[in-house]
């Protein structure tokens, strides 16, 4: 085999990492067994890369697949300074396969919908990193919309919803408010969309937190879809209104919280119009 240290990957090598890249975040997700050494030593095998030229590049993947509000395989933090070619192979692979993570969604959100396990922390320090992003990355978050793929899963934003409701029953309980949780409301569920919230709970102290969930698998930094009603309502109630952002849904949920004003924490842009002739 040539020797193709310090040379560019070529569109087979970037492929052939990639696959090896979303067979073990497949396994990782679904809680399976598999050995990132071995892994290793086979791609050097099939690409005459050196050990820490293919772990680099794993890093690389991990960094592309943040920005599109994928989960990332433990072990490799994404590091930037990726080529073009990988955001190409990134395409390839997602037009061809499909997102991976859809495949496992079902399964492991019910079973984490079910614990009441959350950990609430606070939101990413953004300021920490480097914004500038290349137009083809650019282009390929806005073929593979995080935000709108996250807001199409429904099943998704109900399993968020409901481990938001068991924590904030288990919470209040644990606290020895019990007469509050009696009337902790799963709003949404109960009423229906369109009260600007999805979870109507309390401070210990008695005051209402009206919840609004937004659940992703990604990471914490995965763009979200807002209404007009939610920004409204949240103008309306700043004193209750609460935004819990709940995200790596499927890995270890986690989750950070936003009062208003909302714009103190996020950018917000108009995605659609409502049109009327005139």
């Amino acid at each position: 085999m040539n020797d193709v240290r310090g040379s560019v990957w070529s569109e087979t090598e970037v492929d052939l990492i990639l696959a090896d890249y979303f067979n073990m975040l497949s396994d990782e997700l679904a809680r399976r067994p598999f050995n990132k050494a071995e892994h290793n030593r086979a791609l050097q095998a099939l690409t005459g890369r050196n050990h820490a030229s293919i772990e680099f590049k794993h890093c690389n993947i991990s960094a592309v697949l943040e920005r599109l509000g994928i989960p990332t395989i433990r072990g490799y933090r994404p590091r930037a300074n990726f080529q073009n070619a990988l955001i190409d192979g990134v395409e390839r692979y997602l037009a061809a396969k499909g997102q991976p993570i859809l495949s496992f969604t079902a399964a492991v959100s019910e079973r984490v919908a079910e614990s009441a396990t959350l950990w609430i922390g606070p939101p990413p320090d953004l300021a920490l990193e480097d914004q500038q992003e290349p137009e083809s990355l650019r282009r390929l978050i806005r073929k593979f919309d995080p935000a709108e793929r996250d807001a199409r899963n429904r099943k998704l934003g109900k399993q968020g919803e409901e481990l938001v409701f068991r924590h904030e029953l288990t919470r209040l309980k644990l606290a020895g408010r019990d007469d509050l949780s009696r009337n902790v409301e799963w709003t949404s569920e109960v009423r229906g969309d369109g009260a600007g919230y999805d979870i109507r709970s309390f401070d210990l102290d008695g005051r209402e937190r009206l919840i609004e969930v937004k659940t992703t698998n990604g990471p914490a930094k995965t763009p979200f879809f807002m209404s007009e009603n939610e920004r409204a309502f949240s103008e309306e109630r700043p004193d209750a209104f609460r935004l819990l952002r709940l995200y790596q849904f499927v890995e270890r949920p986690s989750a950070f919280e936003l009062k208003p004003p909302l714009v103190d924490h996020l950018s917000l842009h108009p995605t659609s119009y409502r049109a009327a002739l005139i």
